[in-house]
């Protein structure tokens, strides 16, 4: 990537969120062959998007005690940087062998593991991936067991940003996006959190068939800036790393976790509106379209259905969208 094309797409505020790293018969093998992940990182550059918000999964890198595996994510790697396509890692979740539970979403038994861990990795792509985020939603019981008010998390964090900083001190670390909103960001500073992020990482979702959604997505960034103001922390800039809504053709797939689906239209018309108020709104820095393509009943619900592509590959109108929308900011900023 040219230094230019560094530049340009580290200043851009379109993002997408996608799950390149699956290739797993829990997720249909959705990216199992490289021309599939190919397809997908032309996309993300067609449509304008100028980082990628994709897992490193623990358990796909370690997959038992030292023994690292990173084919997969060289791969993915290669994909978007060739492309002059940014990165946004998701370090999560605990790896089988590490879990206090057993499970993939209880913290490891000891957090020196998972430190070590998130060093490795961003030792090997230091120089190609310059944003890490730190586990992802801790503040949801579906992502983080048992919940106690992030101050297990808010201690791995610590312990993270610190092995990261030792592995590429010109990183930059993101805490976990954060699902329950205006609450979570203020446990979060309560905990003492504030050193230990770079960026303040947010996830909110309104759905466009909901009366004052949009007034909610336009009130957010000033809330979330005044808590940043009383913690002595109103230079950080606010990353939304997930957004978005439904576009499901077929009125029979059951309702996402908002009621009933938009369809692909309003879907597309939503996405308009949020990218015109966000790519505006005072402090925020990024924003991240969720998802970039479709699921196959992953979820069995509208949300499988939030990619701005559709399983096939073919492009939905939020697709369009999302071009224009990136598009016409690029003109208005001289891009």
């Amino acid at each position: 990537m040219t230094a230019l094309g560094s530049a340009l797409a580290q200043d851009n505020p379109f993002g997408v969120l996608e799950f390149l790293h699956w290739d797993h018969s829990w997720n249909a093998n959705k990216y199992h062959t490289r021309a599939e992940l190919d397809k997908a990182a032309d996309a993300v550059l067609h449509c304008g998007a100028g980082i990628v918000r994709v897992d490193f999964l623990w358990q796909d890198i370690e997959p038992s005690p030292g023994q690292y595996d990173f084919a997969k994510y060289d791969r993915i790697v290669d994909a978007l940087s060739s492309r002059g396509i940014e990165i946004l890692g998701i370090l999560d979740y605990s790896s089988d062998w590490a879990s206090a539970c057993g499970k993939w979403n209880c913290p490891p038994r000891d957090f020196a593991l998972f430190a070590a861990y998130a060093a490795r990795v961003a030792g090997r792509y230091k120089g190609r991936v310059k944003y890490w985020e730190i586990w992802n939603e801790p503040d949801s019981a579906v992502y983080w067991q048992p919940q106690d008010r992030m101050k297990e998390y808010c201690r791995l964090l610590e312990l993270s940003y610190k092995a990261l900083k030792e592995a590429d001190p010109g990183c930059k670390v993101l805490n976990g996006g954060l699902a329950k909103g205006l609450s979570s960001v203020n446990v979060l500073y309560d905990n003492g959190a504030a050193p230990y992020f770079d960026i303040l990482n947010v996830h909110i979702f309104e759905s466009p068939l909901s009366e004052g959604a949009l007034s909610r997505i336009r009130a957010f960034p000033r809330l979330v800036r005044k808590v940043m103001a009383r913690n002595g922390d109103q230079d950080k800039k606010i990353w939304r790393t997930e957004t978005g809504c439904p576009g499901a053709a077929d009125r029979s797939v059951k309702g996402w976790w908002l009621g009933r689906n938009p369809d692909e239209k309003e879907q597309a018309e939503w996405l308009v509106s949020v990218y015109a108020e966000l790519t505006t709104a005072e402090g925020v820095e990024k924003v991240f379209w969720a998802f970039l393509r479709d699921c196959n009943r992953h979820w069995k619900n509208g949300t499988d259905y939030l990619g701005l592509l559709r399983w096939d590959f073919s492009e939905k109108p939020a697709f369009g969208a999302y071009s224009r929308a990136s598009r016409e900011w690029k003109e208005n900023n001289g891009r």
